[in-house]
């Protein structure tokens, strides 16, 4: 055996050995970063879901008695609202009773779904 048949062995035996770990890293990242995206998209689905919901509790209030709701409270006790409030602040502003409310919703957790 010469010295480049010698090198080429060892070269081979090394990638035999180093290779699967390598694809076992790269599987690895693949996982971490599609969980990462469906935990992302969990998020803004859930979003998306508590803006609508509290926009139609709101109109339906409206609808009924004539008077935007005066409280987020309100909306929980009276039209059954709920949301997770460990994912959620919303902040429910009245300008007045025949005046749509400000509605702003916030990440309690800010760093954990920012892009």
């Amino acid at each position: 055996m010469n010295r480049f048949e010698s090198r080429f062995s060892q070269l081979h035996i090394l990638l035999r050995k180093v290779f699967p770990l390598l694809l076992l890293v790269v599987i690895l990242g693949i996982f971490v970063i599609a969980l990462q995206r469906i935990d992302r998209s969990s998020y803004d689905n859930q979003l998306e879901s508590l803006q609508n919901a509290i926009h139609r509790d709101i109109m339906q209030c409206y609808a009924l008695e004539g008077t935007y709701p005066p409280s987020l409270d309100y909306l929980t006790q009276h039209y059954g609202l709920t949301y997770n409030t460990d994912l959620f602040f919303v902040d429910y502003q009245v300008i007045a009773s025949n005046i749509y409310p400000d509605i702003t919703i916030l990440p309690v957790d800010k760093e954990a779904y920012e892009d």
